[in-house]
Formats: C-alpha cells, structure tokens, sequence
C-alpha cells in the first residue's frame, strides 16, 4: 500500500508535469498540462464544449491514467500507484458528475448515506450528520424523498451532498450549474463558497462565463487540449460576502468531527 501523505501535511493538493491524455489511439485530447492546485484553493476551469474540461477532471478523480507525464495528489505520485491503492486515494476526492449519477431507487438520504455504507460505516454512526447536511443544502424536508420527485436544483444540491458527505479533501464539479437558471446557479455557488470557506479544496469545471465572473475567483482556461492560461490568484476582496456569506468563526453545525458547517448560511427554506 503506498503512504498517504497527512492531510493537515499537504500544502499542493494536485500538481500536473507535461501530463497528456490519449483515448486509444485517436489524437491526444490532452496535451503538455502543467499545473497546480494549493490546499484550500478555490479555482474554476472553463473552456468550450469539447475542449478537455471533463477529462482533466478524470485524471485527477483517477477514471482515467494519463499518457505520458507526470501526476501527483495529496503529495503521492500516481504513476507509482497499484491499482489496489486507488480506492484509499479516491476516499479524500468528492465528485459532483455532471450527470449526477443519483440512484433513483434510493431515497435522498440513502444516496447520501451510500459513500457512508460503502466504506463499511454502521448507520448510527451517520445517521445524525446525514440529517444535518441534508438540512444545511435545503433538503431537511426530503430526506425520504426519492430522486424523480425533486426538481433539477435539489437534484444538483443532493449530488453535492453525497460529494462532501465523507469530508474530502477536494470537491470536483463538472458543469454543476449546467442546467440550472441564473438564480439556482448563484445558490450553488454559494453553497461551493461556503465550502471552500470551511477549508475544502474546489475545482468547478463551467462555461458559464457569467457565473465565473460574478464569482471573483481564479480561473484558468482550456481548449483543444492546452492549457491557455494558468491558474492565476486575481481576487482581492472575499467574493462570498457578495453572495451573503457571512465569515462565521469557528462554525457550529454538523459532522462532529473537525470540519463543521455554520448552520447560519444553510440553504433552508429558500426554495428548490
């Protein structure tokens, strides 16, 4: 089994050395990506449809190994790897797909618990948390909901509370407001903001220029393949206070464990 850095340890969560990405053996799709993301950052990528956007992430989720280059996360090089390392890698990354990928024949709080039960944890060791987070994204009343009755927002806001229910390191977005309007799309990125606030790394994947824009956080761009700008740390003031974050000190709700989240800006009670 490799050596897992400590997470407290980590100051660059994922690097990327000349990493390129090839499907069989059509033309790269992936080229030459050097890059880095620090602990605790909050980047976007954008690019057109088509450019790379999904597959990048797919490396850093470890769907996919890369080509050629060099990949490394939480401080462990990927390319040294078993296959039978992987799951205690993936264990510290959340994924929001951009299909969602909700299991329709579960309730809203089984597919939050699923991460729970798969990592072999007994029911009254979550139950509470998973109630809480359900609360906090907006969904306390649907927990016994099941997927076909919710709306494309509390689809999308339970997707995200099955991605950070077992505290990962790194929260990965693929296109997360795709298909929602202006207003849910805010709401989502509030709920990202907060996140991030808390100390979790945040990796959106969006080409929606104006949810970047309005977001005030660094971005760096794709298309065909390369990378055509880098990440860039552009933000002076906390973008979250525009979106009516409020900076809550040591927050006091939910988990019990370290990472807690401030029940002050729960999306409760606004609306699917």
């Amino acid at each position: 089994m490799i050596e897992l850095a400590d997470r407290d340890q980590v100051e660059t969560i994922v690097r990327f050395d000349g990493v390129g990405l090839r499907y069989g053996r059509s033309p790269e799709t992936l080229q030459d990506l050097s890059f880095e993301l620090k602990a605790g950052s909050f980047h976007f990528l954008t690019g057109s449809s088509g450019a790379g956007k999904s597959s990048l992430l797919k490396l850093i989720y470890l769907a996919h190994r890369p080509s050629r280059g060099r990949i490394e996360l939480f401080g462990q090089d990927i390319g040294r790897a078993k296959r039978k390392d992987l799951p205690f890698l993936r264990r510290r990354i959340g994924v929001v797909f951009q299909e969602m990928h909700l299991l329709e024949h579960l309730t809203a709080f089984d597919n939050v618990a699923l991460p729970m039960r798969l990592a072999g944890q007994r029911p009254a060791t979550y139950r509470t948390d998973i109630a809480e987070l359900l609360h906090w994204v907006g969904l306390g009343t649907k927990m016994h909901a099941m997927p076909e009755t919710l709306s494309g927002g509390e689809r999308q806001r339970l997707a995200i509370a099955r991605a950070v229910v077992a505290r990962p390191e790194i929260i990965l977005a693929d296109e997360p407001t795709g298909n929602l309007d202006h207003a849910m799309g805010q709401r989502i990125l509030k709920l990202f903001t907060e996140l991030n606030r808390l100390g979790t790394t945040v990796l959106i994947a969006s080409h929606d220029l104006d949810l970047v824009a309005s977001s005030g956080m660094p971005t760096f761009n794709i298309e065909s393949g390369h990378l055509t700008s880098p990440p860039i740390e552009v933000m002076e003031d906390d973008p979250a206070d525009d979106l009516g974050l409020v900076a809550s000190g040591e927050p006091e709700f939910i988990y019990r464990r370290p990472l807690t989240l401030s029940e002050e800006n729960s999306l409760e009670d606004e609306g699917p």
